[in-house]
């Protein structure tokens, strides 16, 4: 709660309901009634989250509480009191009037204290040094890049825990996505940063392959402007650095003077084994671009083929003629994680995938995964076999077959 400097007398709580406005659980609770219960609230993460988000801590009573004033607060302003440990006896009652007060307070500071506090995470920020607008505002493109990057790195973090690589493509894309959907966002004045809150119960793995993979992508990137080979990219590959990272890293800082992105671990989950307990800010400038789009390139081409044995439903089919082979395009059921690839079969096979999907069967067939345009095509496809399903299953694709029977006609006609 704000309050007066004068530790002699402490006010008992305010009555009645708590307010529920722009802080509350539609901010930053995922999903409705985001507050905090004060019985479950640990004073000490309170307190490190007010220190790291700015607040100082202005005295108190050695302890018992302590007393701690916006970002910024002269001296005579408003404050809260925080008490050192639950030992103290009016510790609830002092929690409940600083969660109050935090859920009032205009200060960007006072919410994202409330989201670390509500949903224990990882924070992530980014900083673009851009040229600020009128009265600091930021332009719509600059806002834009510093979400797409950010965006971006956080996906090429959840990509490197599935695997590592050089270069996914749309491997392991949907799941990457999905593990980020509980990410929090809450962006600051002025538009030249932005900071991610990444639950540790989801997704504390993005966050720590993420802190390794940016160390090593600023290593590599210091060898090669030091001595022109890229062989640390090569290695920085298992730390989670990939094109992915490198494009996102690219687009946070083109247009800009620089960037920096730093990550700090949530006080409640404490620090991940093998991490530092404070990560320095890692920054990146305009002079290494060359270097991480040569990266980017080196990746883009050296990853490999990949061998699978993929099954999936046919979802389109087209050959020049009559006879002959063709290209079937197929959704992905299991084998491969791609949503969709498209594979050229020879006039048997073609014929082996046209049969199972009238009778809405999906096939079996054994190739590689190209990298060549994203792992999108198998090339070198044998094996062409249907798939028997269940009945619920096999429902399902004969619907559909009918749902598209104009497709299917079209791509039959003549034969």
């Amino acid at each position: 709660m704000h309050r007066p400097f004068d530790d002699s007398v402490r006010p008992r709580p305010p009555h009645g309901p708590r307010p529920t406005g722009d802080a509350s659980g539609s901010w930053y609770g995922g999903g409705g009634g985001g507050e905090s219960d004060p019985a479950q609230v640990d004073p000490v993460v309170l307190g490190a989250l007010l220190d790291r988000h700015g607040w100082r801590r202005r005295g108190g009573v050695a302890g018992r509480y302590a007393r701690w004033t916006p970002p910024g607060a002269a001296t005579g302003g408003t404050s809260l009191l925080v008490p050192e440990s639950r030992s103290f006896p009016d510790c609830e009652d002092l929690l409940s009037e600083a969660l109050i007060a935090l859920a009032r307070s205009a200060a960007p500071s006072a919410r994202e204290v409330l989201v670390g506090l509500t949903v224990p995470s990882d924070e992530i920020r980014w900083w673009r040094d851009v040229p600020q607008g009128p009265l600091g505002a930021a332009s719509w493109t600059v806002q834009e890049q510093l979400r797409a990057a950010a965006r971006q790195m956080l996906l090429a973090g959840a990509l490197a825990v599935r695997e590592r690589a050089g270069y996914y493509g749309v491997r392991h894309r949907r799941q990457a996505q999905a593990s980020l959907e509980e990410v929090l966002v809450g962006p600051a004045p002025g538009g030249r940063s932005l900071t991610a809150f990444v639950p540790v119960a989801s997704g504390r793995a993005v966050a720590v392959r993420l802190y390794r993979a940016l160390h090593a992508a600023r290593e590599a990137t210091d060898y090669q402007r030091a001595t022109g080979g890229m062989e640390a990219f090569d290695a920085a590959v298992q730390a989670g650095v990939s094109r992915e990272l490198t494009a996102a890293v690219i687009t946070l800082v083109r247009g800009s003077e620089g960037a920096r992105i730093a990550l700090e671990w949530s006080p409640a989950a404490g620090v991940p084994q093998g991490c530092a307990a404070r990560m320095e800010a890692v920054e990146f400038s305009p002079g290494d671009l060359p270097a991480l789009r040569e990266a980017g390139a080196r990746y883009l081409q050296d990853e490999p083929s990949v061998p699978v044995r993929i099954t999936g439903t046919v979802v389109r089919m087209r050959r020049s003629g009559p006879r002959g082979e063709g290209t079937v395009r197929l959704r992905v059921l299991a084998g491969a994680e791609v949503p969709h690839v498209r594979v050229a079969l020879d006039e048997e096979s073609y014929r082996t995938a046209g049969h199972a999907h009238l009778v809405g069967l999906p096939i079996r067939v054994v190739g590689r995964l190209e990298s060549r345009g994203g792992f999108r095509r198998l090339t070198d496809a044998s094996n062409v076999v249907p798939v028997q399903v269940d009945e619920t299953e096999r429902d399902r694709l004969m619907k559909s077959l009918h749902e598209n029977l104009d497709f299917f006609e079209d791509t039959w006609q003549g034969e």
